[in-house]
C-alpha cells in the first residue's frame, strides 16, 4: 500500500511497484485490458491520483485520439498509456501535444528504422505511416486546470487491417521505451509558455507535413508552425495560422 493524493491510499501489485520504482513515479496501474488508458486516467485524477501517475494497459478495446478516432490497442502490439500531472497554470497547454511530440520523436529515434517525424498536431509518423499518437486532455475547477492527461500510443507491431500504420518492430521492446518515454514526457509537460527558439528550430527538422499541400484546416501549403502552436498555411490570401483542426493532404480523405 502507498498514498495517493488528497489522502487517498492506494494499493499496487508487485510488477506496478517494481515499475513505479523503476520509472521514479508515485503510482502505476497497471491494467491488462482497458477500454481507454485516457478514460481511466481522469477516473483515477479525480479520486485524487498524484502527478506522475501513469496508467499503462496491456490492451484497450476503445483507445481513442484526437476528436474522437479510434485508436487500434491490439494485446501487446504497442505502448499504450496515460500519464497525469497538475500543472499550476495553463500557460503551456496551447503547444503540449507539440512538446510531447518533440520529446517522444527524439526518444523513439532510437528505437524506429527512421528518423521519426511530426504531422501536426499530434502524429508520430515515419516513411512507412503513423507509429504513434498522442491526445492531450485537461480538466478544469474554478478556470484553473486540476489536472491534465496525457496519453500516448506507439506501435511496437504493425496492426492489422490499418492503412497507413507504421510500428517500430524489431527495435522496439516496452520496458525500453518507457524507461525513456516516461521521464521525456514528464519533462515536457514541465515546460511553460510559447515554444522556445530551439523547439521551433527542432519542429522544422522534423516537420512532416512542411512544404505539402493540404485542405484542411485550411486549403494551399504548409509552412511551418508558429511559436503559439498554431500551423501555418500559405494560401492566395496569405499565410494563415490554423489552431484547430487536423491536416489534410490532398487527395486524403478526412
Amino acid at each position: 500500500m502507498r498514498a495517493g493524493g488528497e489522502g487517498m491510499i492506494v494499493a499496487m501489485d508487485d510488477r506496478e511497484v517494481e515499475l513505479a520504482r523503476a520509472l521514479d513515479l508515485p503510482r502505476v496501474a497497471w491494467r491488462t485490458r482497458v477500454a481507454s488508458t485516457m478514460d481511466e486516467a481522469h477516473a483515477l485524477a479525480a479520486e485524487g491520483a498524484p502527478a506522475g501517475t501513469l496508467v499503462l494497459a496491456d490492451m484497450q478495446s476503445r483507445g481513442r485520439g484526437r476528436g474522437g478516432k479510434g485508436w487500434n490497442s491490439p494485446d501487446r502490439g504497442g505502448v499504450w498509456m496515460t500519464l497525469i500531472e497538475r500543472p499550476l497554470d495553463a500557460s503551456g497547454f496551447d503547444v503540449l501535444s507539440l512538446r510531447v511530440g518533440l520529446r517522444a520523436a527524439h526518444v523513439l529515434d532510437r528505437f524506429a528504422p527512421a528518423p521519426v517525424k511530426l504531422k501536426w498536431p499530434n502524429d508520430l509518423m515515419l516513411p512507412a505511416g503513423k507509429v504513434g499518437g498522442i491526445l492531450v486532455e485537461a480538466r478544469w475547477r474554478e478556470q484553473r486546470p486540476e489536472w491534465v492527461a496525457i496519453g500516448v500510443g506507439v506501435n511496437l507491431l504493425l496492426p492489422a487491417g490499418i492503412v497507413g500504420a507504421a510500428a517500430l518492430g524489431e527495435g522496439g521492446e516496452r520496458a525500453e521505451l518507457l524507461a525513456e518515454l516516461v521521464p521525456a514526457l514528464r519533462a515536457a509537460a514541465a515546460g511553460r509558455g510559447a515554444l522556445l527558439p530551439r523547439e521551433m528550430q527542432e519542429f522544422a527538422g522534423r516537420d512532416w507535413a512542411r512544404d505539402r499541400r493540404v485542405v484542411a484546416p485550411a486549403a494551399g501549403t504548409v509552412v511551418g508552425i508558429s511559436p503559439a502552436g498554431a500551423v501555418l498555411i500559405a494560401t492566395p490570401q496569405g499565410v494563415v495560422p490554423c489552431s484547430s483542426g487536423s491536416l489534410v493532404l490532398e487527395g486524403e480523405t478526412a
